[in-house]
């Protein structure tokens, strides 16, 4: 049995970010057009979290049954090292898509909106076929594409469509900000995994665009964040300009991706460019929060 460690090691990597960020964000949009509704932003936080963990569970899962993490050179994986049954992880990562679906249901009740639930069941199963199935679209190079779609798009606007019951170009902008930000923090992980991906067959878009198309394409997703960011004030409040502090967070990572650091040294970069995505979340919030 795995420890407790164990577990929240095979939950955490980027979960916090990636599933907190497009709820801030579109929250902020809601609470802007004065239409915050905090018991459906919950509700939308803990879709997300359990999508999140479940995906990371389910990675777990389906890569550790294929053989694929035997030449990981990131965190310990549960399947992959050993740590835990497959069978457990299995189940960690239905117990929490679970947990997703019924605050999913919970937000249809209240909203009414059930065409919802399609988009919802449509989550969990991008989720899931990432790594699993037999064909995952992860080891097509189709990992992000999916990633910008779910984590951005599909995040924000079905976070600030709950509360609002429309959306606006701010909305559209936000989603493309936080997407493009989520999608950098998938692209750093699979540089950082490159050589092993290749090894194992996983046919990753890192892998297919070389190392140094993979470092340049990171580059062009902040680049893409910093204008979505900058769209967002432009439609919105010029104090969404707040956004831009997840520079902050990202002048590290831009080094470090221009001076060709791969493997282990790249962590760093995840950690932090998942950070610019929290920082961009919550400058947008507290930008048309005083704006409002």
């Amino acid at each position: 049995m795995a420890s407790v460690a164990q577990w929240v090691e095979g939950a955490r990597p980027r979960t916090l970010p990636a599933a907190t960020a497009p709820v801030i964000a579109g929250s902020a949009i809601a609470w802007f057009h004065g239409q915050f509704d905090g018991v459906l932003a919950a509700l939308a936080l803990v879709v997300a979290l359990g999508l999140q963990v479940g995906v990371n569970y389910a990675n777990d899962y389906s890569d550790g049954i294929r053989g694929t993490d035997a030449a990981r050179v990131g965190p310990m994986r549960l399947v992959g090292s050993g740590a835990a049954e497959p069978s457990a992880v299995l189940a960690a990562a239905l117990t929490s898509f679970g947990v997703a679906a019924v605050a999913g249901v919970a937000i249809v009740v209240i909203t009414g909106h059930w065409w919802l639930l399609l988009v919802g069941a449509a989550a969990v199963a991008a989720a899931w076929f990432y790594t699993g199935g037999s064909h995952p679209y992860g080891y097509l190079g189709l990992g992000e594409l999916f990633v910008f779609i779910f984590f951005g798009l599909v995040a924000v606007t079905g976070t600030v469509y709950i509360q609002t019951g429309t959306l606006t170009a701010t909305t559209w902008w936000t989603a493309i900000a936080i997407g493009a930000l989520a999608c950098a923090i998938l692209v750093a992980n699979n540089l950082r995994d490159i050589d092993g991906d290749r090894a194992a067959g996983k046919r990753t878009l890192a892998t297919r665009l070389g190392d140094r198309g993979t470092r340049w394409f990171f580059l062009g997703l902040l680049g893409v964040a910093a204008v979505g960011v900058i769209a967002v004030a432009a439609t919105s409040s010029w104090w969404a300009l707040l956004g831009l502090i997840m520079g902050v967070a990202l002048v590290g990572p831009v080094r470090e991706v221009l001076r060709g650091v791969s493997g282990l040294r790249l962590i760093p970069v995840l950690k932090r460019a998942g950070l610019a995505e929290l920082l961009c979340a919550a400058g947008i919030f507290i930008g048309l929060l005083i704006a409002r």
